[in-house]
């Protein structure tokens, strides 16, 4: 199954369905595209709304935590891509929804009970991207076009974001009369300092490409739709080829050390190694280093 003719997955071709299997007989996702790729050992979750500039619906916000719980899950992957289909990567969430959202308080009954409601949702969007960050492997997020409310804060989640030079990022939400609560505000200022988060959180302004990859929130701003489609797949095999054991806890221990000091890093990171240090990967990696050390010796001789 090939992606979408315009979507950052096109570089790929060898796209497998992936159905949803917490459905009664495994049905396919609607507002999603999950596929995996067994040759360069890469899932895909991509955004599949591209008339709605990919706004995520109700159902969307219900499929991402499965598709990413569901990826997770696998051993014959090592790399998650995000993208969107079309011309937009995220738009930020449907409209519809957001009434529906905002209707929560407004009808009668139990004050208190309509507001438990409305935080019971909210915790529920929170965990639709959060479960990225929950995700074994590193989620690399591919970004064309808008990227705008909820589409960023989607991207904040994922490990790694590399976008086109017509990428638009905005924390919308301010102009909404909202206060951002999916993630954006926390996530947003370890990754470009705080002064630059509070800057672009505050003003809701459109932000490049370019400036993005300035303030470190992208890895790499491409070109052309082409440059990113060639540095998703260098980006894939690149994290592909690393032991299993060792990116798993790369990305557990870069999460962690975010929301602790470094004491209680570095007491994580001794116990994680207590306890999977020694492994095949371990083993392998030790008699690669010997033998190319061993063949430089030699030929120095």
């Amino acid at each position: 199954m090939a992606a979408s003719s315009t979507s950052a997955a096109s570089g790929i071709s060898d796209w497998e369905e992936v159905v949803d299997t917490h459905t009664a007989g495994g049905q396919r996702f609607s507002g999603l595209r999950v596929a995996v790729s067994r040759a360069q050992r890469c899932g895909l979750i991509e955004l599949s709304r591209p008339g709605k500039m990919n706004a995520l619906s109700a159902t969307c916000w219900l499929e991402l935590p499965r598709a990413a719980a569901l990826l997770s899950s696998r051993d014959d992957i090592r790399v998650v891509l995000l993208t969107g289909a079309g011309r937009h990567f995220c738009s930020g969430i449907d409209v519809g929804m957001l009434v529906d959202v905002a209707q929560l308080t407004s009808g009668g009954g139990c004050p208190g009970e309509s507001r438990m409601a409305l935080k019971q949702q909210v915790q529920q969007m929170q965990e639709s991207f959060t479960a990225f960050e929950r995700c074994r492997w590193p989620v690399v997020a591919a970004i064309q076009g808008a990227c705008i409310g909820a589409g960023i804060n989607l991207a904040a989640a994922c490990d790694i974001r590399l976008c086109s030079h017509d990428a638009v990022f905005s924390v919308k939400e301010i102009h909404l009369g909202i206060t951002a609560d999916i993630g954006i505000l926390q996530r947003l200022g370890p990754l470009v300092g705080h002064g630059v988060a509070a800057e672009w959180s505050l003003t809701a302004r459109k932000v490049t490409g370019k400036e993005a990859m300035q303030r470190g929130f992208v890895a790499e701003c491409y070109e052309s739709q082409e440059g990113l489609m060639k540095g998703v797949v260098d980006m894939v095999q690149e994290l592909a080829s690393k032991p299993k054991l060792a990116i798993i806890g790369t990305k557990r221990i870069l999460l962690h050390a975010r929301d602790h000091t470094v004491t209680e890093g570095l007491d994580y990171v001794a116990t994680w190694n207590s306890a999977f240090l020694p492994s095949d990967d371990l083993d392998r990696a030790l008699k690669q280093t010997l033998a190319r050390v061993s063949k430089q010796n030699s030929s120095k001789l």
